[in-house]
């Protein structure tokens, strides 16, 4: 495979993520506004359709300085930074691939592997969003995404599909106990029930205890820095509530693509 194809290989997958990303952040605000999922996309504030130029990803923010055509009212950072994250999280799949192996991209399960991959990363960043933005989690996301998670496995583990889907229950009973006890002995002061559901995606998708113990090693120990620091800068109180799925996703992340060497070190 030559330099040429693999840069535009590479193109095309960082435009996939820009799409992905302006989805994402139509989707987080449509679901926590009760809105049709399907339709034109609007000025939240006027109400105005937004054109098909004015809603490129990237493109239409810089192109607009950042603010609506119709009313001027400023556009969110939200909405670039998320799309640049999506396209630049969208290259990771190639990144772990040889792409020196020609055809690579014509093979069944290296395309499906991608999609999974994708869809994890799209996952993680939609809740990692709506849990700083509304204190929620999403279970149409989280739920419809783990099954077909599930279902994607079935075809890329036939061959063991016990081998990968008994670490993978464990470490999802770990994350429900490990949640579940701790919603109960602060009696859902302490986190919320979204936070179970996270930790139930967490587990299917790291797949085992281990992975699973390292990535909410890592939530904790952000989450802990982070709110002491906003404590000390006076943007929190000790009384405040801190979302926690913000700080799973992260973990979640951490563990994904450093995880196995990490664990590889130690055991």
């Amino acid at each position: 495979m030559n330099c040429l194809t693999i840069i535009l290989i590479y193109f095309i997958f960082f435009i996939f993520g820009l799409i992905f990303g302006s989805f994402l952040n139509c989707l987080v605000y449509r679901l926590a506004n009760d809105k049709k999922i399907s339709g034109r996309s609007f000025c939240p504030k006027c109400k105005t359709k937004i054109k098909w130029f004015d809603n490129i990803p990237l493109i239409s923010f810089l192109f607009l300085k950042g603010r609506c055509r119709a009313c001027q009212e400023k556009i969110s950072w939200q909405y670039p930074l998320i799309e640049l994250t999506m396209g630049l999280l969208f290259l990771l799949p190639l990144l772990k691939a040889n792409l020196s192996l020609s055809g690579f991209l014509f093979e069944k399960n290296f395309i499906i592997e991608i999609f999974q991959d994708w869809l994890i990363y799209f996952v993680l960043v939609f809740t990692f969003i709506y849990d700083i933005k509304y204190l929620e989690v999403s279970d149409l996301v989280i739920f419809s995404s783990g099954a077909l998670i599930l279902i994607l496995n079935l075809f890329l583990k036939q061959n063991h599909i016990l081998a990968w889907l008994k670490p993978t229950l464990f470490a999802m009973l770990v994350a429900f106990l490990f949640f579940l006890l701790q919603y109960l002995f602060t009696k859902g002061k302490g986190i919320g029930l979204g936070d179970l559901r996270i930790g139930l995606f967490m587990g299917l998708v790291l797949g085992h205890w281990r992975f699973l113990f390292l990535a909410l090693v890592f939530a904790y120990l952000i989450g802990s820095f982070v709110s002491l620091a906003l404590i000390v800068l006076k943007k929190k109180s000790f009384k405040s509530q801190i979302p926690l799925g913000p700080f799973l996703t992260i973990g979640t992340f951490l563990t994904l693509f450093f995880g196995e060497k990490i664990i590889n070190f130690y055991f």
